[in-house]
């Protein structure tokens, strides 16, 4: 029974598992990754060619010298192939290779086909051109203002220097990384829960400066810091809420009262005017009730001087 009771309610609710696994995925899932795959696995083809022409040039030319292929032509052969195998290499064309003879720094190769000393020089590092992507975080950081909140940002930098990159730092994948994590908790606890809610922009610059003093020393540009998501304990969300809500009410009383003030010294300034203007107070008042006639649909009768003429006279004959 109990087993057909959870069947069910995972069949209720997929969509709510869906949500919980969509929010349980890490931002570090988004980085770009250290080995390619695919490049490994043209590397690999191309020494495997390199591998089987020179053998074959090999054991055909000693075939055309001595009309046969004994054991001294094999080991030849395979030895021939063996160095060459060390010695031609290509690199894809995001690729700059770095290269040291006897421990130290050679030259940088790259991209297409370049060649080694075998065991004399060897491959440093292969370091990727492309821009990289790099998520980082801040979990339980607190503000200046003792609160705590976690924070998830990404970084787009890119290699502008090989052998920086590979002379200077051990890791410079992970260096950024560190660094960008770091700055970002130093800059959390440097500012408010509301500035870091409403300056995002210039915490995002922020944190650019920061990596880039410290990455430029590693042959590295930084060039966006993008802050991804900022979660703030639930009990705080609906105090902010609270506060915006009446600041929203406290600028809308604000701007009533402004303008009643407004209004009030429009009144005033017309009432000295009307009191010193007699006649632009009686233009006023036909105004007002002309406008009154016309909403309402109605009619109005005014009595004027010849009208109260004509009864004067109407009341003359009557006495005579």
């Amino acid at each position: 029974m109990r087993e057909k009771k959870e069947k069910q309610r995972e069949q209720d609710v997929p969509g709510a598992r869906r949500a919980e696994k969509s929010e349980s995925v890490p931002i570090e899932s988004y980085n770009s990754p250290k080995t390619k795959h695919t490049n490994e696995n043209a590397r690999i083809v191309f020494s495997g060619l390199i591998f089987v022409f020179f053998f074959a040039l090999v054991l055909v030319a000693g075939y055309l010298l001595f009309k046969t292929v004994t054991i001294w032509t094999l080991s030849v052969a395979l030895v021939v192939a063996v160095l060459m195998l060390f010695t031609v290499h290509i690199a894809s064309q995001w690729e700059k290779i770095v290269i040291l003879r006897f421990g130290r720094f050679s030259r940088t190769v790259g991209p297409g086909l370049y060649f080694t000393i075998p065991f004399i020089e060897h491959i440093a590092l292969r370091a990727d051109l492309r821009v990289m992507l790099t998520g980082f975080g801040a979990e339980e950081t607190l503000t200046s203002d003792l609160v705590p909140v976690n924070v998830d940002a990404v970084i787009f930098w890119v290699v502008w220097d090989a052998e920086k990159a590979c002379v200077e730092v051990e890791d410079y994948y992970d260096s950024v990384t560190l660094s960008a994590q770091t700055a970002l908790r130093d800059a959390i606890g440097r500012k408010s829960i509301a500035d870091l809610v409403m300056q995002r922009v210039e915490l995002d610059q922020e944190l650019r400066s920061a990596v880039e003093e410290k990455a430029n020393a590693w042959g590295i540009s930084v060039l966006y810091v993008e802050i991804r998501d900022i979660v703030i304990p639930k009990d705080l969300q609906s105090d902010m809420a609270a506060e915006a809500k009446a600041e929203r009410e406290k600028d809308a009383r604000i701007v009533l009262a402004e303008v009643e003030s407004d209004i009030a010294s429009m009144l005033l300034e017309a009432v000295k005017i009307y009191r010193e203007d007699e006649m632009a107070y009686k233009l006023r008042s036909m105004h007002l009730l002309s406008e009154g006639v016309k909403e309402s649909k109605g009619t109005i009768v005014i009595p004027s001087a010849y009208a109260e003429g004509f009864s004067e006279e109407i009341a003359k004959g009557v006495s005579l």
